[in-house]
């Protein structure tokens, strides 16, 4: 018997939502898809009926799958407690209750264990920060003293507008034309150049993305005070997000003894041979759920320190694809 499940939002986010949960094999009993807006919309040659939110449209719902973006988390504020009282377990994408203290924050492959039975509201965390951890998490055990880390994000991070309007600028500037600018995507025309500026800017000079890079991570870890450094930039790729860590331990591990550790890890490819020209690509890491490591090398200017370059789908293991694992393992673990 399958679970009754709802996705709320039909972005890029929730139809990532619905194609993996076909792909997986979720069990599916019957499936309802919300928004703002009746509207029936096609996905890969079939027809979905999308029915607006509401309060009643969350009775009987099992399972809600709130697929918020960056940024964006009105629905499941106003909704997601709803689901909630209703009797459904509520996985949310969006950052409204990820830093939340009751509220676990989950990766599968790193802390499943901190969702306790019972538990019906569980946040997912940023795209960003599912990668790195995903790529952090086996060397753990070696003693994490400093993670820098730099990234380098696709424009369907923000959502379809901006891969749109990186079209759009791209066709203009190819045909000698002047490309436009929608200030409500980005401050700056995104084709051709490299945004160092992902959601609000705060008042220390760092933005909000760094933020939650930093923030989520030490409470996916739970070691509140660990060093992390971001920066966050936005370049001009489709899907999938590309970082740049610096990890300094306790323990020494040289890059050989790091690749080993990394190829036995859960949810991580290794792709590490550059002297072929062989490491993580945006293009070859779209459509996957793994977290793709490369570049692995020792970094002689501090104490046990390593290098890497960590690349996956922001859409998918970023998203959708982590919080049906999430989904998946409580239904394993009895808690569905």
């Amino acid at each position: 018997m399958g679970l009754n499940v709802a996705v709320v939002g039909f972005g890029l986010v929730g139809k990532t939502m619905v194609r993996v949960l076909k792909e997986r094999r979720f069990p599916v009993d019957k499936l309802k898809i919300l928004a703002r807006s009746t509207r029936d919309e096609e996905l890969d040659g079939e027809t979905y009926h999308v029915k607006q939110i509401s309060e009643e449209e969350f009775e009987g719902v099992d399972l809600a799958l709130f697929a918020g973006s960056e940024g964006v988390g009105g629905a499941s504020a106003t909704y997601a407690p709803v689901a909630v009282e209703n009797g459904a377990v509520v996985i949310d994408n969006s950052s409204t209750f990820r830093m939340e203290p009751d509220v676990p924050l989950v990766v599968p492959e790193v802390n499943f264990e901190a969702i306790p039975k019972g538990c019906q509201l569980i946040a997912n965390p940023n795209c960003s920060t599912i990668q790195m951890v995903v790529a952090l998490a086996p060397l753990r055990r070696f003693g994490i003293k400093r993670v820098v880390v730099s990234t380098y994000q696709s424009v369907s991070g923000w959502g379809t507008k901006a891969m749109e309007q990186l079209t759009e600028q791209t066709r203009a500037i190819l045909a000698g034309e002047q490309p436009q600018v929608d200030s409500a995507v980005f401050p700056h025309q995104i084709a051709f150049n490299v945004l160092p500026h992902i959601d609000v800017m705060l008042d220390d000079g760092s933005c909000k993305e760094e933020w939650k890079m930093v923030h989520e991570t030490r409470k996916i870890f739970g070691e509140e005070n660990l060093p992390i450094s971001a920066t966050t930039v936005r370049v001009p790729v489709y899907v999938g997000h590309a970082e740049a860590v610096n990890v300094e331990l306790e323990q020494p591990l040289s890059a050989a003894q790091a690749r080993e550790v990394l190829a036995q890890a859960e949810g991580v490819e290794v792709i590490d041979d550059p002297q072929a020209a062989r490491y993580p690509l945006c293009i070859e890491a779209a459509g996957s759920d793994l977290v793709y490591v490369g570049r692995i090398r020792e970094d002689p200017s501090v104490e046990h320190g390593l290098n890497m370059w960590v690349v996956a789908d922001n859409l998918r293991k970023g998203a959708a694809t982590n919080a049906i694992q999430i989904a998946e393992r409580m239904l394993q673990a009895g808690y569905l």
